[in-house]
């Protein structure tokens, strides 16, 4: 008997309405993660991949605003008819998030000392000194100096930096999911690779599960285990990395990975027309 996933996804639904108009963002969203494994959903942007993953705490507006529907169980609990002070203890303490911009979910009024601490103290009650965790997390994500950053201020620091102080603050509560939602965004290439190889190595020393959220498969080849590609809300292909890198059944999958730079061949760009896909050089 196959033991039971850390997080099991089914028919994940997301709808907005304004006024009287609906828009679907995400539909018939279904996924499971073992304890350890790296899921990465790709797609472009407006594919649904964010919002999918903020409906598994219900990180988005209420009723009637947004309606969610379908199941999203941690560890066999379902999370979907949670009460509201429950799942509070979930977002952050079992599902810890890191958003692309991290100069904006830093708070630019408090240290990042203290937005660390916060969340230590919430999550974390059992920790006596909670300075020493907050140096013992920017340390352990490899930065330079912990006791002088966590003194400054977000604006005093580069924007590698500051998404290393939002992965020590993910940390720090000991989630077992983190769900990094494209975390090398507006980064160079460089350090794009230390905060991949940063992710990778957390991953290895605290057997963490990872939900990926990226619009690029050149960076999930040697990083994820599985991949679900996202278009129009929907999961068009899901699979093993290695088996959809090689062969692809869906013509979105396939025009994605055609995007893929490389040496000496002209880069290409994804065009979507309609329910047509095609790639334009």
């Amino acid at each position: 008997m196959s033991a039971e996933p850390l997080l099991k996804v089914q028919d994940l639904s997301v709808t907005f309405r304004t006024g009287d108009r609906e828009t679907v963002a995400a539909q018939g969203v279904s996924y499971e993660l073992a304890a350890g494994e790296v899921l990465a959903v790709v797609g472009e942007s407006g594919s649904g991949k964010s919002v999918s993953a903020l409906a598994l705490t219900r990180l988005l507006p209420p009723e009637p605003s947004c309606s969610l529907s379908g199941s999203v169980k941690l560890a066999g609990v379902e999370l979907m008819g949670l009460p509201e002070d429950e799942l509070a203890k979930i977002r952050g303490g079992s599902i810890a998030y890191v958003f692309q911009e991290p100069g904006t979910s830093l708070n630019p009024v408090y240290t990042i000392g203290f937005q660390i601490g916060e969340a230590v103290a919430l999550h974390r009650p059992d920790v006596k000194d909670v300075k020493a965790e907050v140096i013992r997390s920017l340390a352990e994500v490899r930065i330079n100096d912990p006791e002088r950053v966590a003194n400054q201020y977000p604006h005093e620091l580069s924007g590698g930096m500051q998404q290393r102080a939002m992965i020590a603050m993910a940390l720090a509560c000991n989630p077992k999911i983190l769900v990094a939602d494209e975390p090398t965004t507006a980064l160079d290439v460089t350090i794009q690779k230390e905060i991949m190889d940063l992710l990778a190595r957390l991953r290895s020393e605290r057997g963490m599960s990872i939900v990926l959220i990226t619009h690029n498969f050149g960076i999930i080849a040697n990083f994820a285990d599985k991949v679900a590609v996202m278009w129009k809300g929907r999961i068009v292909e899901s699979g093993p990395v290695e088996q959809i890198m090689r062969t692809q059944s869906h013509p979105y999958t396939k025009a994605l990975i055609a995007c893929i730079p490389r040496l000496g061949q002209r880069r290409r760009r994804l065009t979507t027309l309609s329910d047509e896909l095609k790639v334009s050089r």
